[in-house]
């Protein structure tokens, strides 16, 4: 663990349920400001979903010095927990998904700055 922050750039995928798909989109479209706030007080900016077909594409990006502590606060936090409540049985795991994680992490092959 450093102590001087860098940011880590994290894309994934998820498959987004047909019959879910207006719901999901309801939510983000107005999102619940604790679940933000909890994202932001966590290092996480540059938050973006991208839908095309029904696969969700997420991009992030992490500026803190703990990223292990820093997701666990987003796990623990009750907002977030009661927003994945909503969110989740609106996405179907992708096959190669490891077990514990809901969305699949994708490697970067390109970055240009």
């Amino acid at each position: 663990m450093s102590d001087q922050p860098t940011v880590r750039r994290f894309g994934s995928v998820i498959r987004l349920l047909p019959e879910k798909r207006e719901q999901y989109l309801a939510l983000h479209a107005e999102p619940w400001e604790g679940v933000l706030e909890r994202l932001r007080a966590s290092h996480v900016g540059n938050y973006s979903i991208f839908l095309h077909g029904d696969l969700l594409f997420s991009y992030f990006e992490y500026s803190g010095t703990d990223y292990e502590a820093d997701m666990a606060a987003i796990a623990a936090d009750p907002v977030t927990q009661e927003w994945w409540k909503l969110t989740d049985p609106c996405q179907e795991r992708l096959p190669d998904t490891p077990d514990g994680e809901q969305w699949l992490a994708l490697p970067s092959v390109f970055f240009m700055e």
